[in-house]
């Protein structure tokens, strides 16, 4: 016998062997029904790809024709998973298979959630890989522990982390940084603004949803095998005993952490990419709880303030103090994006803030945020406080501004100040109707006010159709040049603020702070009433978004100058504090350009630090001090504001002046002294212990209300208003100024 009849008959018989295994203990049905649903199935899914295709092929990743090809598989996958039912007929042979199945789908799902973080699954660290793993097998263990359902599983698992994966998607498109647990708090504030944004599925859309598509099949198709009851004991027994210990283990202990299982802090978007959405998203959660720093005395907190003065103390008399009108302005995603590299345009797009030095101090400001999260910045403005200490990704008007808080307006009212907010956008965005009142405001001025309650409702539910909300405005507020796409301008914020200031008591020295909305992202949806003028000269291609942004903050630049013209002539003293709140989201690619780096995953600090850093300036309408300071961070902004304004400072101001002095920037993104030196949150500094204690006097402001001291935080003989005490409500004041 030859040998290639030997290998003949030996194929021959394992083939036989293998269709008898498969005869005797498979079976695969259907039914008209499920080849309707199948068929109907293919061609559905294999349209959408279809329509989407130049989603895939603009991409620049390597892998792109890879990808397409397994997108335009998946269709016929999807059509003959739900067209044909395979069951196990052996019944240990089912029950192996569905304990099989139980530890490889995790793997499936992983693959569905990276494909919409867009990273694909082997390229992730072995670490992360495991962390996504354990983390996905406990959320299945802990349904089937609850359940005793293996589809039950599946099917309330996936769906979950799919929808959670969609928003990460969506968000990191939008303003570049990752979809973080705190981010259901700001959800409100999410739906205000979501209609200004495009949300048609992308390449990583489409992947994610036929792969979600298929474990749904699956799910829905699983049956959990018959078990005796002990063993439906252990098996259940098990599962809430494995995930429990692990989730103790994680919430309750370092052991995690100290393996290096814990968020990126550093970086949260390179933390995501390397260490996969599902185990950074998680991770995070453990974050949340704000507790007191280590060793807290609130006794102890006079001791660092004093020491921390590098100054003389200010004895001045009280009648050597000014008290000139003061406007401060957080002016939406002003930046100057040549803070990142070499940027040349057709014109110049800041000239007039780029030649304002008369009377003005400017500079370099530090925020806490990229892309997004404008709340954080104005806290830290208005409190003097850094979100550095606060909860990775948490937001503090979201979460810790639920009563009295000292604070710029606090100090403003002490001295005889009144005090104005003005946001032309819709109140309730980041709490601010609550937040405001709790910091003391004696009037807030919102979206709500400026248009009317109907008119108000017909721009939320229009706000993608700028066009339509401009016909709006032409019938109501004929010639008032009141949008600029689809949000308020600069130049009309300012026309409303400047017609406050004019409405003001004249015996009250004036205080207002004013975010605007002009520039707000959303730079994909074109308006009639907006013409770009300003665009890249040296990029390798256009950037659509960044091109309409600059021509946004040319506008910007020309309404800021009218308003210095307005004030110009203003015969009372007034100063004005802008600022930007933080950088655009815009093109990856042109920031990875501008910036001449491969990925943002793999910046240096330095680089790091200057995506957080916007313009400031402070102007005055007499005689001050020129400056120029090119680093600081934005919690010490107002205090800056006030020394340069010779207004009265509280004991917590003169701290973080001196503080300045020793690290004039310290934001998530890390800190850095005044020699220039960067460092990282990780790091050992000569500055660790005043960090503590900056900190701990933060702290004491923001959660010891039993012990919080008022001699720190507030201008001597100033009375703050107690948790029982009733405060002026923004509606209430709006109805009263009407």
């Amino acid at each position: 016998m030859t040998l290639l009849k030997l290998l003949k008959e030996k194929s021959l018989a394992l083939k036989n062997i293998i269709l008898k295994f498969f005869k005797n203990n498979f079976e695969i049905s259907s039914t008209k029904n499920s080849k309707i649903t199948g068929i109907v199935l293919l061609f559905v899914s294999l349209f959408g790809v279809a329509l989407s295709v130049n989603t895939f092929v603009s991409q620049e990743f390597k892998g792109k024709w890879l990808l397409l090809a397994f997108d335009l598989f998946c269709p016929f996958l999807l059509g003959l998973s739900a067209a044909f039912a395979v069951r196990i007929t052996n019944e240990k042979l089912n029950k192996v298979w569905h304990l099989v199945f139980l530890l490889l789908a995790p793997i499936i799902t992983i693959t569905m959630t990276e494909a919409l973080n867009n990273v694909f699954i082997y390229n992730m660290t072995y670490l992360g890989f495991l962390g996504n793993y354990l983390v996905i097998i406990i959320m299945y263990f802990i349904v089937f522990a609850l359940s005793g359902s293996l589809r039950a599983s599946y099917l309330i698992v996936n769906p979950i982390l799919f929808g959670f994966a969609v928003a990460h998607s969506y968000i990191m498109d939008f303003r570049g940084t990752p979809f973080i647990p705190m981010d259901f708090l700001s959800i409100t504030t999410a739906v205000g603004v979501a209609s200004t944004y495009n949300f048609i599925p992308n390449y990583k859309i489409i992947t994610g949803t036929l792969i979600f598509i298929f474990l749904l099949i699956i799910g829905i198709k699983t049956k959990t095998p018959k078990y005796n009851l002990l063993t439906k004991v252990i098996s259940r027994t098990f599962a809430a005993t494995f995930s429990s210990v692990l989730l103790i283990l994680f919430f309750a202990t370092s052991v995690f952490a100290d393996m290096g299982v814990r968020p990126d802090f550093w970086n949260q978007t390179r933390g995501y990419k390397n260490y996969g959405f599902v185990f950074s998203f998680f991770s995070n959660t453990k974050y949340l709880y704000m507790s007191a720093p280590n060793e807290y005395d609130p006794n102890a907190l006079k001791d660092y303030v004093n020491k921390n003065e590098t100054t003389e103390k200010d004895e001045k008399p009280d009648n050597s103090y000014t008290k000139p009108n003061v406007i401060c302005i957080m002016n939406e995603t002003l930046s100057d994006l040549r803070v990142l590299g070499d940027l040349q345009t057709n014109e110049e797009y800041m000239p007039f803030l780029s030649s304002l030095t008369e009377n003005t101090v400017r500079g370099n400001l530090y925020v806490p945020v990229i892309g997004a999260g404008t709340s954080n910045t104005e806290f830290e403005f208005l409190t003097g406080h850094s979100t550095a200490f606060l909860p990775s990704g948490s937001n503090a008007y979201m979460l810790y501004i639920k009563n009295h808080i000292a604070s710029l307006v606090s100090t403003m009212e002490a001295q005889g100040y009144s005090s104005y907010a003005l946001h032309p956008y819709y109140k309730i965005g980041w709490k601010r109707t609550e937040v405001y009142e709790n910091l003391g405001f004696d009037l807030f001025w919102g979206l709500d006010d400026i248009l009317g309650p109907d008119l108000t409702d017909e721009f939320r539910a229009n706000g993608s159709d700028p066009d339509y909300l401009q016909e709006l405005v032409d019938i109501n507020f004929p010639n008032s040049n009141m949008l600029l796409r689809q949000y308020v301008s600069d130049k009309y914020n300012y026309e409303l603020l400047i017609k406050d200031f004019e409405n003001r008591q004249k015996d009250t020295p004036y205080f207002a702070f004013n975010v605007t909305m002009q520039n707000h992202g959303g730079y994909t949806i074109e308006a009639s009433n907006f013409i770009e003028t300003i665009y890249t000269t040296n990029t390798s291609k256009a950037y659509p978004k960044t091109n309409k942004y600059l021509s946004l903050i040319k506008h910007t630049d020309n309404a800021f100058k009218e308003l210095i013209d307005y004030f110009s002539k203003v015969k009372e003293p007034t100063i004005i504090c802008m600022f930007g709140d933080h950088q655009p989201s815009i093109e990856t690619k042109f920031v990875e350009e501008i910036m001449g780096v491969d990925s943002l995953a793999n910046l240096t600090p330095e680089q790091e630090q200057s995506r957080y850093c916007t313009p400031f300036y402070i102007w005055a309408n007499y005689d001050i001090e020129e400056k120029y300071i090119e680093r600081l961070s934005s919690n010490y902004l107002s205090s800056l504001m006030l020394e340069t304004a010779n207004i009265k400072l509280t004991e917590y101001n003169k701290y973080l002046l001196s503080l300045s002095k020793v690290l004039p920037v310290i934001n998530n993104a890390g800190y850095i002294d005044a020699e220039g030196n960067h460092y990282k949150w990780s790091d050992n500094s000569p500055y660790t212990s005043i960090l503590d204690e900056y900190e701990k006097i933060q702290y004491n402001n923001i959660f010891d209300r039993e012990h919080v001291d008022l001699e720190i935080f507030y201008i001597n003989g100033y009375t703050p208003p107690t948790q029982s005490e009733e405060t002026v409500s923004s509606e209430t004041a709006v109805t009263d100024n009407d």
